[in-house]
């Protein structure tokens, strides 16, 4: 056991070694948020096995450099500005876009009710994870962030690394083609549209 400086009184762990102590909170911290890091992944890829591998990967690499972290900050926003890098690192690599879009099956878990209600609650979902996967990039990573994660502007600012305004107009673009897919519009395909 140690003793502080007069031998008056032993210090605790926190006061022998405080980055132990962190480390261990953000370790446990990074466990709370990996349903969160599992949605935004999986709206950023568009598929579950694609969007678990980005979530594993930017859990290794925040583990692996834990010494970066500033204790006070946000853990949520780091991680999500980790997981947009490495989804950029990715994309940059395979120079093709993956078709993004969720299979029926893939909704078997989240339809409750009866069959009518779960056949439009289907097809509702199946259009609403098209549309949002047939945006711009960076106007998807912005709607993730702000409606999906529940961020304000400034921390998806902060974590996309872009101007306040820049957010905002990227979040009503997203919504606007969003919507117009919802309302049966043609909209433009996302090739053509600026970010």
């Amino acid at each position: 056991m140690l003793w502080n400086k007069d031998k008056s009184c032993p210090l605790s762990l926190q006061d022998q070694c405080p980055e132990i102590v962190v480390t261990q909170q953000v370790r446990a911290d990074l466990v709370s948020l990996l349903p969160r890091l599992r949605r935004f992944a999986y709206g950023l890829t568009g598929s579950l096995d694609d969007g678990d591998d980005l979530v594993q990967s930017a859990c290794e690499r925040a583990l692996s450099r834990l010494d970066q972290f500033q204790a006070g900050t946000r853990l949520d926003s780091w991680m999500y500005r980790i997981m947009q890098n490495l989804w950029i690192d990715q994309r940059r690599a395979r120079q093709a876009r993956p078709e993004a879009g969720m299979e029926p099956v893939d909704l078997e878990a989240l339809a409750v009710g009866d069959a009518e209600r779960e056949l439009h609650s289907r097809l509702a979902m199946t259009t609403v994870q098209r549309a949002v996967g047939e945006l711009p990039e960076d106007q998807r990573a912005v709607l993730l962030l702000v409606c999906v994660e529940g961020l304000s502007y400034k921390a998806a600012a902060d974590v996309l690394d872009i101007p306040l305004g820049t957010v905002m107009s990227r979040l009503a673009r997203a919504r606007l083609a969003v919507g117009r897919v919802l309302d049966g519009e043609k909209h433009t395909p996302a090739s053509q549209t600026k970010g």
